[in-house]
């Protein structure tokens, strides 16, 4: 997306060709990543002669925004301040205290593991409770 923004809208070769200066990827790398987007409503396509043509249908903005509060929603439990707390946190006690805050989500849950105990483990390690 980072590149497709400032190109207002591209094909996968020229999406392909903008990227390999500092990030060389396959051309069916960016085509499915381009498709999945598409699928998702992220970006629109519209087929000219054998190419799709790509353009965003979200702004910077917008996206940063969407994914920003998947992570408050998946992470935190739709809290802002947990996720505040998380960025502030230097110390243990610190990051003791955003674990207290987002409990109700715990990334175990979140990932559907059954890890807690390692969590638990780790935490203690880490000289929270």
């Amino acid at each position: 997306m980072n590149t497709l923004w400032p190109m207002g809208q591209g094909t996968v070769r020229e999406i392909r060709d903008s990227l390999a200066v500092r990030r060389p990827r396959a051309y069916t790398t960016i085509m499915t990543i381009m498709d999945r987007l598409a699928r998702k409503g992220v970006v629109e396509r519209r087929k000219v002669g054998r190419a799709y043509i790509y353009c965003p249908h979200l702004s910077a903005e917008e996206a940063r925004t969407h994914a920003l509060g998947q992570v408050i929603e998946n992470f935190f439990g739709g809290s802002k301040e947990a996720l505040l707390a998380q960025l502030n946190c230097d110390t243990p006690r610190a990051r003791a205290a955003a674990a207290t805050v987002t409990a109700s989500k715990s990334p175990a849950r979140i990932l559907g593991d059954d890890s807690s105990e390692e969590l638990t483990t780790a935490k203690r390690r880490d000289g929270s409770r």
